[in-house]
């Protein structure tokens, strides 16, 4: 790809979040870290008290990418086949019968898993083919989903009653775990201001389908120098007992897994990519540790009596170990 073709599709990028940002106020690393799970073809697990704009979010951008979008709430008696969909009889004008796959809301390109920690485990494991091979499997019959496909989950983490805590294995499926703060005060009156004015903004399709897949092939080939690529390594590496620093030791159960690294490259890239740069850095890494790392660590009894969080444990890691 040419200079003028990578120029243009950064800019297109780039207006995508502008669209967003006429919906959403503040949270602009949020948008960012979503935009880059969008752009490296993986999910994100938005976490956050209820108002922050979680939702809404994920809706603007659908309503910007002009994608089909689906909303699923979860809540405990939702079953595998309410998200995937299932196979029926049909009955035809001449009175026989056919099997047909009557297809669930997971098959869309914008997929919104509200509060999903509400739902029960075997609910949850419904997702876990779709987000990791994209494709899902009823009766012995797979069905291919189209792409792009991403999943944008939330949780509240204050609501804890009636909650089924994520599986490993799922929260391992999420490329991005992603924590949206309280609004400062300024952001607050901007808030204030839009919703509970005479219009309230809506975004308009500013992206199409061919755009996403143009880009997600573009930072596939944007270039991680081999010493950057070992510094994701050895972030990685070192979060596991016995290989990192005391604190590790102490306060981890279970480092971060392979996908981790995976994640820590692929956010890399994609902040070259909105950055205009062919190449990505440390930096690059850096700003990726947090989101590709904190559901990935898995503390340890001391390590939750003693108050810590896994970013604390990430940003010692960032201090410690050294490009």
């Amino acid at each position: 790809m040419n200079e003028a073709e990578l120029g243009s599709l950064v800019e297109r990028a780039r207006a995508l979040k502008t669209e967003i940002q006429k919906v959403m106020v503040g949270q602009d690393a949020v948008i960012d870290q979503v935009m880059s799970c969008l752009f490296a073809g993986g999910h994100a697990l938005l976490e956050g008290v209820p108002g922050l704009g979680k939702t809404s979010l994920i809706r603007t951008l659908a309503e910007s990418l002009g994608l089909p979008a689906s909303r699923i709430q979860f809540t405990p008696d939702l079953m595998p086949a309410d998200v995937i969909g299932t196979d029926v009889l049909v009955r035809d004008d001449e009175g026989r019968t056919d099997v047909v796959f009557r297809r669930g809301p997971l098959f869309a390109s914008v997929v919104l898993a509200d509060e999903i920690n509400r739902a029960t485990p075997k609910t949850q494991s419904a997702l876990l083919e779709a987000m990791q091979e994209q494709a899902v499997t009823v009766g012995g019959t797979r069905y291919v989903l189209d792409e792009p496909f991403i999943v944008l989950a939330t949780q509240n983490p204050l609501e804890m009653e009636g909650t089924y805590p994520l599986p490993e294995a799922q929260m391992d499926r999420f490329l991005f775990k992603l924590i949206l703060e309280y609004p400062d005060r300024r952001d607050m009156a901007e808030i204030m201001d839009r919703t509970t004015g005479e219009a309230v903004p809506r975004a308009s399709e500013t992206m199409s389908r061919e755009d996403v897949l143009a880009i997600r092939q573009v930072v596939r080939e944007i270039a991680v120098p081999q010493e950057v690529r070992d510094y994701a390594i050895a972030l990685v590496m070192a979060s596991h007992p016995g290989r990192g620093g005391t604190d590790v030791t102490r306060f981890v159960r279970y480092g971060a897994s392979p996908r981790a690294a995976q994640a820590l490259l692929l956010g890399a890239k994609t902040r070259a990519f909105l950055d205009g740069r062919v190449n990505a850095g440390f930096d690059d890494i850096r700003t990726a540790a947090l989101p590709a790392m904190r559901h990935r660590l898995i503390l340890s009894f001391e390590g939750e009596a003693e108050g810590q969080t896994t970013d604390m444990v990430i940003s010692g890691l960032l201090k410690d170990v050294k490009p």
